[in-house]
């Protein structure tokens, strides 16, 4: 794995530390854990040829009645799973996830429990972009991989059982890495990177393929069918924002990566401070079969909305930016969205992430933003004791 970014430099061991300094104001109803997860290789291992495959540390703080308690960080002690790229909270169990294995149980403590197939139900790998349905408690998701059914569809009910499995037939092993949810439908990316054989052993086994079709699928949450829409060459790491309009189109809108720029990045990603992807919206008719797609920003983003030392809030509707420019040498990770107590609006609530500089002197931070109201100052910023590698995705666990 090339380091050549201070932030990927993995730290060296797990440590925890306790009343943690505060600048600002934490909102003292938040009560409950922020927990990160990310790519960090034990010391004396291997470095991995690919920032995705190092094995997954958890990193947590603990916020309470306007204090940061805690923090700790653990690596996941799994034999078969890197578990590397996100936390999950559902029907009461932690997991840390990867998309190519099954999830690894997680504990309290952050400790590591073991591999979850949902009582011997699950038989695939789990994406670690999972989608819970907010109407009915359902969790949404998927595995795919190297062999056939190369993609099958998965579904929780709000007890954590798994009570839908579903192969979705596509062309080849593509690498799916995430995909979306409406009020009725899934939507499917179904797009260029597909698996290289070639690869295998030597770093993670994907690639472009100019002759793989590119396409976006609907399809209704209970299975069934699924009509394809064909669409401009580009990739997709993360979904941001989808929903159905009055006239029954679906419209997606996700960060989307051009050839040039993923075939320059893939082999160094999260080295390069700016993202050559920019957001970019789908128009899907199923009544008509026609779909239309736009740029919607023309800055280098991913994460959905984190920029080069920024945090991003678009308007879905209006097409509008407000940025948190964070200053020189800092980076942000993705925020997570904490609704407020009392909120009524969509956007009411707060936005935390870790941002860690590139000085490997400084320490991290916890930063707190009001979300209708990101271009300002975080309202509170918690110093953490240690830096704090780049890493993937976070969730926020309530203490109720």
């Amino acid at each position: 794995m090339r380091r050549s970014s201070p932030t990927l430099t993995p730290v060296p061991d797990e440590l925890e530390a306790h009343d943690l300094p505060v600048e600002g104001t934490l909102p003292p109803e938040l009560d409950g854990r922020y927990l990160r997860n990310g790519p960090n290789p034990r010391p004396g291992e291997a470095a991995p040829p690919h920032w995705f495959l190092g094995r997954g540390m958890l990193h947590g703080v603990r916020l309470k009645e306007g204090r940061a308690l805690w923090y700790r960080n653990r690596w996941v002690r799994s034999e078969t799973s890197a578990a590397n790229t996100a936390v999950l909270h559902h029907s009461g169990r932690l997991f840390a996830l990867i998309e190519n294995t099954p999830p690894v149980e997680i504990d309290d403590e952050l400790g590591t429990i073991g591999t979850y197939d949902f009582g011997g139900r699950l038989t695939t790998a789990m994406t670690a972009h999972p989608k819970v349905d907010s109407e009915t408690g359902e969790l949404h998701f998927f595995g795919y991989g190297p062999r056939p059914p190369h993609l099958t569809y998965h579904r929780l009910d709000p007890a954590g059982n798994l009570v839908h499995s579903e192969p979705v037939a596509v062309p080849a092993a593509t690498m799916m890495h995430d995909f979306a949810i409406t009020r009725n439908h899934v939507v499917w990316l179904d797009l260029p990177v597909v698996f290289d054989r070639e690869l295998v052993g030597r770093t993670l086994p994907y690639s472009w393929s100019d002759s793989y079709g590119v396409r976006l699928g609907v399809m209704p949450k209970s299975g069934g069918p699924v009509q394809w829409f064909d669409v401009e060459p580009g990739y997709v790491f993360h979904v941001g924002h989808a929903s159905e309009d009055a006239a029954g189109r679906v419209v997606l809108t996700a960060v989307r990566w051009g050839r040039e720029g993923f075939t320059a990045d893939w082999p160094t990603l999260g080295v390069r401070d700016e993202s050559p992807a920019h957001l970019h919206e789908w128009t899907l008719d199923p009544a008509t079969g026609t779909v239309t797609e736009r740029a919607l920003d023309d800055r280098g983003v991913e994460f959905y909305a984190v920029g080069a030392n920024e945090i991003i809030k678009y308007d879905a509707t209006s097409g509008a930016a407000r940025t948190d420019y964070l200053g020189a040498g800092w980076r942000a990770g993705e925020a997570v969205f904490v609704p407020g107590a009392e909120a009524t609006g969509e956007d009411e609530g707060w936005l935390i992430s870790i941002a860690g500089h590139t000085d490997p002197a400084v320490p991290a931070r916890l930063l707190v933003h009001d979300a209708t109201a990101v271009e300002k100052s975080p309202v509170a910023t918690v110093t953490l004791p240690r830096r704090v590698p780049l890493g993937f995705h976070g969730t926020w666990v309530d203490a109720g």
